[in-house]
């Protein structure tokens, strides 16, 4: 079996994508255990869902991310699409998205993204982006361009969305939110404690309460949000992020085990067994949660399609319980 997740024996000093963490010591690798171990992507599926992706020039948070899970999704011709370029305006400490000044946005990439929605025969969709803080509206114009577009050309294709926090953008969660997606996902990515040093750009609060006003626009949306564990959080902190999401009314969290891009992004402090992610889960549905999704692979959007079809049917089910 061979790993592709040690990105970091390459040389760092050679990549642009971080210049802001250029300046930083080293951090120390930990050897990964055995249950994070995935194939390199080889396959005929993943070959062609490479090429289709350059064909309609299109950006996939995928590649950008660094995602261990490519070579399972692509062969099964799914994809998550970022939008509005592959450059963000933040720097998270975690991210291996490129930081710096974004680009115009590409006034064709609605149409491009729901061709290839469309092509890929897609029954279920997530469409992410980077965070634009140079826009007025924080790129909420486009998610809603992106909507309709994929909308008309795949009518029957569900749409799920991961946003950014649009902080300081007056009106633009409003605007995303008319345009109905079916899943609404804005990831909290690690506790409160951590926020100044992780995610200094946000503001926990500020995303709890985004969350929330998206079941106050529209009651009827699934929410859903995700953290990474191994950022020296504690137990009782992630169980009270989990208090605070269903205080929320979220209904699907996601927990995934974080693996560090480089050695000038975050340590990894620790990591999480498999026996400890399934006590996290078991608690989670404990507290109300529709769907948890938890593993030391577990991604935003990993089994995404399947995921939807899951959230879904517990509803149902919490309706006729309710109703009998």
């Amino acid at each position: 079996m061979v790993t592709i997740l040690d990105r970091t024996v390459v040389d760092d000093a050679k990549r642009v994508r971080h210049p802001e963490k250029a300046h930083r010591p080293d951090t120390e690798v930990l050897r990964k255990p055995e249950w994070i171990r995935v194939r390199a992507p080889v396959s005929k599926g993943y070959m062609e869902t490479r090429d289709l992706v350059r064909s309609h020039k299109l950006v996939t948070v995928c590649e950008e991310a660094g995602c261990p899970n490519i070579g399972e999704c692509w062969d099964k011709k799914h994809a998550t699409f970022m939008i509005m370029g592959e450059i963000c305006t933040r720097a998270c400490a975690f991210c291996n998205v490129t930081t710096g000044r974004p680009n115009a946005l590409d006034m064709d990439e609605p149409e491009n993204v729901a061709k290839a929605v469309k092509q890929m025969g897609l029954s279920h969709v997530v469409i992410t982006s980077v965070d634009r803080d140079d826009l007025d509206d924080g790129g909420a114009e486009h998610f809603e361009k992106v909507i309709w577009a994929i909308r008309a050309a795949s009518p029957l294709t569900t749409i799920e969305i991961l946003t950014p926090d649009f902080l300081k953008k007056p009106g633009a969660l409003e605007r995303v939110v008319a345009a109905k997606p079916d899943v609404f996902n804005h990831n909290m990515e690690t506790v409160p404690g951590n926020y100044l040093t992780v995610r200094p750009g946000a503001r926990y609060f500020h995303s709890i309460r985004l969350l929330q006003r998206v079941k106050e626009l529209d009651p009827t949306m699934f929410t859903k949000s995700g953290i990474m564990v191994g950022l020296g959080e504690e137990r009782n902190e992630v169980l009270q992020l989990m208090d605070d999401l269903r205080t929320a009314d979220v209904d699907f969290l996601t927990i995934g085990q974080y693996l560090q891009p480089t050695r000038k992004h975050h340590a990894v402090m620790s990591f999480v067994t498999p026996e400890e992610f399934k006590s996290y889960e078991t608690i989670a549905y404990t507290k109300g949660f529709l769907m948890v999704s938890s593993s030391p692979l577990t991604r935003s959007s990993h089994h995404a399609g399947d995921d939807f079809a899951r959230l879904r049917a517990a509803r149902e089910r919490k309706v006729l319980l309710a109703a009998e």
